[in-house]
């Protein structure tokens, strides 16, 4: 049975090594998910996905009271404005028909006591009240500081809840708030009267569309709402008052009380806080609001895309690969989107997108010096015993290869060279030039050899040894043998001027000749020797043959001497019978021809 071929050899250790390197990339790309530079990349995918196509509630459950430019313009007076001024906003708005109004504005700190007293008076049951809650950092440690409304109004009716809004590292607000008493949940609390269920992972915003999304009236607006808004506009509403500044409320100079959402990296504009907070309301009221995935679920999802890499890159047609690689990114992204959008989960497709992408290169670097060095030992094996270009194409596609034992036939070349003992003993003071003058002889010989497709075999002094059809296939390989043979004899006259003029002065040397031996049979060819050192070789009965045909040339006094199966393999060419020899092991004569 034939051995396995390189390549099958390999493809354990190669599957083994594969599994290794998508490994040692997924746990690189876990370690690198805990830097920022990830979670940024991640953050900005979330923007671009959640505000492709966003879930969009029925209809708006906020209506924005903004504290504008134009209200600045029309009430004519600086920030802060009377609290009298917002207790009349109140009345106004409850004639209206108002069902609820939240105030996204601190009144912490006691004023005027007249106009306290003014916005105390207009509180009630309807009414809530931003709170907030700081983290403070000290060398020292951390200290939590929540600062509430004045209690005089939360004794007079009104509620508070935290309007604190936690940003990501990368300043963009994504992040669903976590206060139990949040500002928001109160208010839904208080307009419904459904408590809102603590979510048991974090949650992110889906950010409905970019600022001015939400049904806005300027707070001047709201004061007379007779003379600036159609009848019956306010009624039932939920309203939210806080500030919609545009001066300078942009993503290079920052605003007030404005930030960047998902939807900034779109529209470059900052998002009102009174528009986020109409944004959490509807997420929370609508169950809206995305899940984000917990830390080992993503780590899941990187093992899993590392893995992937194994499949996209077993293709060996480069043009296939980046196919399959661009299919399966699509793929990861495209996944991640319909998660988000039908399923209000969010897992990021970056990290396991740079495990994909990373795998990938991995394996094909992996590949591209496995490649090279393949390359590095096919030149090394065939070197010297094929032409070079049979020698690229070996390296370029070693399945073509097959370095175990196998019957197949073969044409056989064997040539000495007759009279180099008498140039021997002419160059015996000079071992150097008779190297270089046995060189100058084989040099030629074995040129012609490769050319037309031969494997050398090895050299025995003067004697070469040569065959066709392996390790390449050649369905004409007792042609060329025998188109080598014509040329060789037809160099001799090259080869013989040559080494007359490296011969000593006054040598008397006859020219040489050459003799070659050629036959075709099945011959068992491969590596042979030991597990130090082998050739790769041939054996059989037609190489025996071969060279006997090599010696009986000088018997028969001809130049090339071939055997009946070469003659048969070889039609197109003319031959004429020399005679039956008989051969040493074998009863029956074999019949010899040269070339005409």
């Amino acid at each position: 049975m034939a051995a396995p071929s390189m390549m099958e050899r390999l493809s354990p250790r190669r599957g083994l090594s594969g599994v290794i390197l998508v490994s040692i990339v997924a746990l690189l790309v876990g370690l690198l998910s805990l830097s920022t530079v990830l979670r940024d990349l991640d953050g900005r995918s979330f923007d671009y996905l959640s505000t492709s196509k966003p879930v969009q509630p029925e209809q708006p459950g906020i209506t924005l009271i903004a504290i504008d430019e134009p209200s600045m313009d029309a009430i004519g007076q600086q920030w802060p404005w009377p609290r009298s001024q917002h207790a009349e906003l109140i009345r106004q708005l409850r004639k209206a028909g108002t069902k609820a109004i939240a105030f996204d504005i601190l009144f912490a700190e006691p004023s005027d006591e007249a106009q306290d007293q003014a916005l105390i008076d207009a509180m009630g049951p309807d009414i809530i009240l931003a709170a907030d809650e700081t983290m403070i950092e000290r060398p020292y440690g951390s200290t939590l500081v929540r600062t509430e409304p004045m209690p005089e109004l939360i004794a007079a009716g009104a509620r508070s809840g935290i309007a604190s809004l936690s940003m990501d590292g990368d300043g963009v607000l994504r992040n669903m708030p976590l206060y139990r008493d949040g500002f928001m949940a109160t208010l839904i609390e208080m307009t419904t009267g459904e408590v809102v269920s603590e979510s048991h992972m974090p949650q992110r915003i889906q950010h409905f569309g970019p600022a001015g999304s939400y049904p806005t009236i300027s707070y001047y607006q709201a004061l007379d709402p007779e003379a600036f808004l159609p009848p019956d506009y306010l009624r039932d509403q939920i309203v939210v008052v806080g500030f919609a500044l545009q001066t300078n409320a942009d993503v290079a100079t920052g605003g007030i009380d404005a930030f960047e959402t998902a939807y900034t990296l779109r529209s470059r504009q900052l998002t009102p806080g009174i528009e986020v907070q109409a944004t959490i309301f509807d997420n929370l009221r609508t169950g809206l609001a995305i899940g984000q995935a917990p830390r080992w679920l993503s780590v899941v999802f990187v093992v899993i895309a590392a893995g992937l890499a194994l499949l996209v890159s077993r293709p060996k047609a480069p043009v296939r690969k980046a196919l399959l690689l661009a299919l399966a990114l699509l793929g990861l992204i495209g996944g991640s989107w319909i998660l988000l959008q039908y399923g209000r989960f969010w897992i990021g497709p970056v990290a396991p997108s740079v495990a994909l992408i990373l795998g990938v290169a991995a394996i094909a670097t992996r590949d591209f010096a496995g490649e090279q060095k393949r390359g590095r030992e096919v030149q090394n094996a065939f070197g010297q015993y094929l032409a070079p270009e049979m020698v690229q194409k070996i390296a370029d596609d070693p399945s073509l290869l097959n370095l175990g034992g196998v019957n197949r036939e073969l044409t056989i070349l064997f040539s000495d060279i007759r009279g180099f003992t008498s140039i021997s003993e002419a160059m015996q003071d000079d071992p150097q030039g008779l190297t270089r003058m046995i060189n100058t002889i084989l040099t030629p010989l074995s040129n012609i050899i490769l050319r037309h497709g031969g494997t050398i075999d090895k050299y025995m002094g003067d004697c070469v040894m040569a065959f066709w059809n392996a390790p390449l296939d050649d369905p004409d390989h007792a042609l060329h043998a025998l188109e080598a043979a014509r040329e060789m004899l037809a160099e001799m006259d090259n080869i013989n001027r040559e080494i007359q003029a490296m011969l000593p002065e006054g040598a008397d040397v006859p020219v040489i000749r050459m003799g070659i031996g050629i036959n075709t049979g099945t011959c068992v060819v491969g590596n042979m020797g030991s597990d130090r050192r082998f050739d790769y070789s041939v054996l059989g009965d037609a190489v025996n043959l071969a060279s006997r045909l090599e010696g009986e040339c000088r018997e028969q006094s001809v130049d090339i001497l071939v055997g009946q199966a070469t003659m048969n393999a070889a039609p197109s060419l003319v031959f004429r019978k020399v005679a039956d020899i008989q051969v040493k092991g074998r009863s029956v004569a074999e019949s010899t021809y040269t070339l005409c």
